[in-house]
């Protein structure tokens, strides 16, 4: 039996970065950077010259200026420190962890007091809160409980964090938002 046809996939060509030496159509740029004596205008030709003479590429780096500036320097090193940049970025970022407590409409009082300690060590830490009351079957007929536990968990974590978003009912759940206040970070 013979194989249907199969489309051929022609592989993507990828396109770098940035423009390099050659590849930099226009009819000046601004060189910069630290083996430039004469930081300025020059026409393109003749910065790939000195790119040449330096052995080094003519990069540019912000080619919506007018003109677009471009500096000397060799392309892989200069791909590597923007990647290291990048690196030191994301790990500078602050990472938000959102934690989550359930509770049911009927909890009483013991498993709330537990789960009302595990909500203060998370925001102690830096987390958020994602507290919610999960409905099954014909409990939903008790909404109004479960706001008002929300509402008392939230009243009662007022000291160490603010509501972001005030108890909301989606589907089968009542869900409500604790961020940490600042004060409350890192004691």
């Amino acid at each position: 039996m013979a194989r249907p046809n199969r489309r051929q996939v022609r592989p993507v060509k990828k396109e770098p970065a940035h423009r390099i030496n050659r590849y930099i159509r226009v009819p000046q740029v601004r060189l910069v950077g630290d083996n430039i004596e004469n930081p300025g205008v020059y026409p393109t030709v003749e910065a790939i010259k000195m790119a040449d003479d330096m052995d080094l590429d003519l990069v540019e780096i912000s080619p919506n200026a007018d003109p677009p500036v471009c500096k000397i320097t060799d392309y892989q090193k200069f791909l590597y420190q923007q990647k290291r940049k990048q690196k030191e970025l994301k790990a500078k970022a602050v990472k938000v962890v959102v934690k989550e407590i359930r509770f049911g409409p009927n909890t009483d009082d013991h498993d709330y007091q537990f789960k009302l300690k595990h909500a203060e060590k998370f925001l102690n830490e830096g987390a958020k809160v994602k507290a919610f009351v999960f409905f099954k079957g014909r409990s939903i007929l008790f909404k109004d409980k479960g706001e008002i536990l929300l509402l008392r968990f939230a009243q009662d974590l007022e000291e160490l964090g603010k509501v972001e978003q005030l108890p909301k009912l989606e589907g089968k759940r009542m869900t409500m938002f604790i961020a940490p206040k600042a004060s409350a970070k890192k004691k």
